[in-house]
């Protein structure tokens, strides 16, 4: 298998990233939403600066693609504008903050997002590692237990207001006031105990015991998202979470945009599921149980069309399992254990079942046709 370039870091808007189309503009949505003249604008933008292509990550980010170093300048100055950027690329990176989409005008919320951001703009705030990130998961129930996280806020089944330490299967009860300030104590102890470890749930399985107090049971998430009506609005997919310029102006129209981890896009105060180009309002569309890099040749390390193979791929896969299609071994797409992967090598396609995309392979060097047979 080719050992691919781990960067250490994700890319962000002051930090791009060059991949085979271009920089990779990656903008980070404050408390998880885009008004909509910052959707609007952030379309005109990618069209006017990139090559029209739009991600929206695993992390609920949105990435700009095929940005020209020469214009990267004159698009941070745009993004500038809508207040899309943090004050430097320090306090960028250390921003990496999820937000659940279901929560509501004056629930708490959106305040512990804004205050996180506070903590994590601070100049004294620890140099965390460049992919360590936060959930706040605070509605009745989880929804991001899933996506990937180190530190998180959550409800027991009470209620009550937790924090857990991603990998462990209790939280520390904490009260509203001091929420955001008991987080970033978790980080401290994080970065004074990590050793090595870049991420909380390595650090815990090397078997560093966390500090007192978490000692209450985590709600199990079960909450599974698919397109459809919300009381919030229309939750519409985006195969491989990729769309035009066009479709995000559309989307524009109808609403503000809530991010989430899934590729998908919470539409606020639609009431009925917009007729757009691109998007994914079945939920039963075969494309929803796969998730695929860009793959080349838009990315440098991938080996393979991914999304193309992707598509081959979805008809095959059963309702209730999940294929992660991946580029290389990195598994840029997808960070945890799937059902089925499939990685691309310079031979062919390995496939792991109940792994990731670097894990030893169950089958190696298979074509496409030898994966649906496997599946």
């Amino acid at each position: 298998m080719s050992a691919p370039v781990v960067k250490g870091y994700c890319p962000g808007a002051l930090r791009p990233m060059m991949s085979g189309d271009g920089l990779v503009v990656r903008v980070r949505p404050f408390n998880g939403r885009l008004r909509r003249a910052q959707a609007d604008g952030i379309a005109t933008l990618a069209a006017a600066h990139g090559n029209g292509l739009i991600d929206l990550s695993s992390r609920g980010n949105i990435q700009i693609r095929g940005v020209r170093e020469d214009m990267h300048e004159p698009l941070i100055r745009g993004l500038a504008a809508m207040s899309l950027v943090d004050a430097d690329a320090e306090i960028e990176g250390r921003r990496n903050v999820m937000v659940t989409p279901f929560w509501q005008t004056g629930e708490e919320t959106d305040g512990f997002a804004a205050d996180l951001t506070v903590a994590l703009s601070s100049p004294d705030a620890p140099p965390i590692p460049g992919k360590f990130g936060f959930a706040v998961d605070t509605g009745r129930v989880p929804v991001l237990q899933t996506a990937s996280a180190d530190v998180r806020m959550e409800r027991d089944a009470g209620g009550g207001l937790i924090l857990v330490a991603d990998g462990f299967d209790k939280g520390k009860p904490v009260a509203s006031e001091t929420v955001v300030a008991e987080a970033m104590a978790l980080v401290e102890w994080f970065m004074q105990n990590r050793g090595d470890h870049k991420r909380m749930a390595a650090l815990l399985a090397s078997g560093v015991t966390l500090p007192g107090g978490f000692i209450v049971p985590r709600q199990r998430q079960v909450y599974a998202p698919r397109p459809g009506f919300t009381p919030l609005g229309a939750m519409v997919g985006l195969a491989f979470g990729q769309l035009e310029v066009k479709t995000l102006a559309s989307l524009a129209k109808q609403g503000g945009l809530r991010m989430t981890p899934w590729r998908m896009l919470l539409v606020e105060s639609a009431r009925r599921l917009p007729k757009v180009r691109g998007l994914i309002t079945d939920p039963d569309d075969p494309l929803l149980r796969v998730v695929a890099c860009t793959g080349a040749p838009r990315c440098s390390q991938g080996l393979a069309r991914t999304r193309a193979t992707a598509r081959t791929l979805a008809p095959h896969v059963p309702p209730g399992s999940f294929l992660h299609m991946s580029g290389c071994a990195k598994g840029c797409a997808h960070a945890g254990p799937a059902p089925l992967t499939v990685t691309a090598t310079k031979e062919g396609f390995d496939l792991v079942r109940r792994g990731c995309a670097g894990d030893a392979p169950d089958a190696r060097a298979l074509s496409p046709e030898d994966i649906i047979k496997a599946i």
